[in-house]
């Protein structure tokens, strides 16, 4: 059998101290832990979960993962 190779959709894992919990304003941008960029969601969420459960007593510390992906190509 061959396998088809899976295409490659970036995903870049990111967070901080935000402004408000409820906002993606942060507070620092020089100050933003930039986790990784991962070649699919399932890596990302992966190192998300991981970023997130180390801040998880810190209502102002959010992480997010963001669809690079749809950044480098919209039509897609």
């Amino acid at each position: 059998m061959t396998e088809t190779p899976t295409r490659q959709l970036l995903h870049l894992v990111m967070g901080g101290r935000v402004k408000n919990p409820q906002t993606l304003e942060f507070e620092n941008l020089a100050e933003v832990d930039f986790v990784g960029v991962y070649p699919n969601y399932a890596g990302a969420l992966e190192a998300w979960r991981g970023a997130a459960q180390r801040t998880v007593d810190d209502a102002e510390m959010k992480y997010v993962i963001v669809h690079l992906h749809r950044l480098l190509e919209p039509e897609g």
